[in-house]
């Protein structure tokens, strides 16, 4: 099959699903009118409420919500074929994962940037909002644990990556305090650009010149030593205000991902490569070696991120909506950074089905695994040799999609030559996808420790009580960072995968009662059905992890606790899902029966009539 043709309907069908199904969402169900004002102004402290053009808000959010989900999900789910994992990324982002963002985003602005547990608890129920609380926190911290995980697969042992991610860092503090502090009240970016970009691609060259130095070793961590680093990073990126490293090096990452994006897509229309893969493989009945399960429900779990995410609906509930400077750039930032995620996702299983399946399988797979698939492989060995890396064996989707990536850059004219250059060009890409994430995912889930330590002692609930601040980014971090410590990418993986989705499934289930408060009833319907189809696939996915994967590691030696720890997780996971979706259901029913709405609900929109509307359609 050739890509071209697939990669022109893909563009086609997420513009016009942002042009109409976009505006439709914000002139109707959501009424965005720009004479409300923000939280962002109303509470701006120069700390976490910092009012933010558009285009860097949108550079921050989507760094935030682009992890390893659109780029290793569709990747592993390559194993059941090009055609299923193509399908769902189409139809979930533009139906659920584009409209749960957006939806969540404005239902959190509208509670004075509050997380989806407090909107939760005002909608619904105080009930409903501490289960989700408990729960969010819970599938968070696994989540960023699935994320993290890819990152030390993709660095360790390779000095080369860990040198130009680590300068990432210094980098965008000079640019924050250029872009923030340099001339009060006004925020600079075109210079501060330039500038990151300039010194961003010094960086790569500086990091193969430094891979090939005497002092490689110095840089040479080993995964436990790289998740070491990864904890204090996040610990750092979560205490510091976002204007000094979070909100810049967020910014600067776009540059990278959204021109890595439109390199691609370039190079799909350009090159075109063929797909290898069949439509549909032997394995969508199971039996698959990398994901242990049918088609249905395991496709919707594992790509994940690419059609949606309950992961984005804690960034757009955490810091993004303490930003927005006005409510209608929430549908640029809210629907349109997912539809960017999209296309990553579209990427992805391009560049994944564009390698045979011989060497996709045996990147992907161990060596004693491949081995019984009755496979071989075709070029791997030499891509082996053009890397510079054994690549047999490198199990987890990210070195399987980096040589994806790099065969494609590879076929563009002079560039045949490069293909070392843009391997470690992608593993530096997937490796700022995921952080950019981390970082932010760290700070939310301190926000979401906050909130729910606040209920014990009320001093936690103030976020600017240093103490606070400390203890709660402590325990987050230790909390991900063991979970990666001592798992491996086939445990990590389906509990994040699914603890997602069903993360998801909550922020459905409270933007479906945010709508049905304000008013809008008719309209909730748009979220109301994605809802009903992520929560059936990912409650049976739920259910069959713990049958099938997690409860089984009980009688394999050394993995005893892994599979107890796996199995609670989960049982919690689908227990917090279904009383919040069961609370909320009560709600609807008693609203639409014509009780009054909760005290603290947002209720039908008010603004003030003396100024014209502003709308964003």
């Amino acid at each position: 099959m050739n890509t071209l043709p697939v990669m022109i309907g893909v563009l086609c069908v997420f513009a016009l699903a942002y042009r109409y199904y976009s505006a439709f969402l914000a002139a109707k169900a959501l009424a965005l009118d720009d004479r409300r004002i923000t939280p962002a102004h109303q509470y701006e402290d120069g700390h976490n409420y910092v009012p933010s053009p558009k285009w860097v808000l949108f550079g921050h959010h989507f760094a935030a919500i682009a992890g390893a989900g659109p780029l290793v999900g569709p990747t592993l789910a390559a194993q059941f074929g090009f055609a299923p994992g193509l399908t769902w990324i189409l139809f979930g982002a533009v139906l659920a994962g584009c409209v749960q963002d957006f939806t969540v985003l404005v239902a959190s602005f509208r509670h004075k940037g509050k997380s989806l547990a407090e909107v939760a608890r005002t909608e619904i129920s105080p009930f409903a909002g501490l289960v989700a609380m408990i729960a969010v926190l819970f599938i968070l911290l696994v989540t960023l644990a699935g994320l993290g995980i890819v990152v030390v697969n993709a660095l360790s042992n390779s000095p080369w990556g860990v040198f130009t991610i680590g300068m990432t860092i210094p980098i965008a503090i000079l640019m924050g305090l250029y872009m923030f502090k340099s001339t009060p009240g006004q925020i600079k970016v075109m210079l501060p650009s330039i500038f990151g970009v300039v010194l961003l691609m010094a960086a790569l060259i500086g990091g193969r010149s430094f891979s090939l130095s005497s002092h490689a070793n110095v840089l040479m961590f080993n995964a436990h030593q790289i998740t070491y680093l990864m904890a204090i990073y996040g610990f750092g990126a979560s205490i510091l205000p976002v204007w000094l490293l979070l909100e810049p090096r967020d910014y600067l990452s776009t540059y990278v991902k959204l021109g890595t994006i439109a390199a691609l897509i370039i190079g799909v229309l350009f090159v075109h490569p063929d797909i290898k893969f069949p439509a549909v493989t032997q394995f969508v009945h199971g039996g698959g070696p990398i994901i242990p399960g049918k088609l249905f429900p395991f496709l919707f779990v594992t790509i994940a991120c690419g059609a949606i995410s309950g992961f984005h609906s804690l960034v757009a509930s955490g810091t993004t909506p303490k930003m927005i400077d006005k409510e209608t750039d929430a549908r640029f930032i809210g629907y349109g950074a997912m539809l960017c995620e999209g296309i990553v996702a579209v990427l992805a299983l391009i560049a994944a089905t564009s390698m045979f399946p011989g060497d996709y399988f045996a990147i992907n797979t161990t060596p004693a695994v491949f081995a019984k698939l009755g496979m071989h492989t075709v070029n791997l060995d030499m891509f082996s040799q053009e890397v510079g890396e054994k690549l047999a064996g490198r199990t987890g989707g990210a070195v399987s999609l980096a040589v994806g990536m790099a065969q494609i850059f590879k076929g563009l004219p002079g560039m045949n030559r490069l293909m070392s250059y843009w391997y470690h060009y992608a593993i530096m890409f997937e490796a700022l996808f995921i952080l950019t994430t981390v970082d932010t995912g760290t700070r939310v889930a301190r926000y979401v420790m906050h909130e729910l330590l606040g209920k014990v002692y009320k001093p936690f609930a103030d976020q600017r009580w240093w103490p606070g601040t400390i203890m709660t980014t402590t325990l987050v971090v230790l909390g991900w960072g063991y979970l990666i410590y001592t798992g491996s990418i086939s445990t990590i993986w389906p509990l994040f995968g699914t603890g997602n989705q069903l993360l998801a499934t909550i922020a459905l289930a409270v933007t479906t009662t945010f709508l049905i408060n304000m008013g809008k009833a008719k309209y909730a319907i748009c979220t109301f059905l994605p809802m009903c189809f992520v929560g059936v696939t990912t409650l049976t996915a739920g259910v069959l992890s713990i049958k099938n994967i997690f409860w089984p590691l009980r009688l394999v030696a050394g993995k005893e606790f892994t599979g107890y720890l796996d199995s609670t997780l989960m049982t919690i996971f689908i227990l917090g899902v279904v009383l919040v979706v069961f609370d909320a259901s009560r709600r609807w029913v008693k609203t639409l029966g014509g009780a009054d709405i909760p005290k603290e609900a947002f209720g039908p929109p008010e603004v003030d009539l003396a100024k014209p509307p502003m709308r964003c359609c």
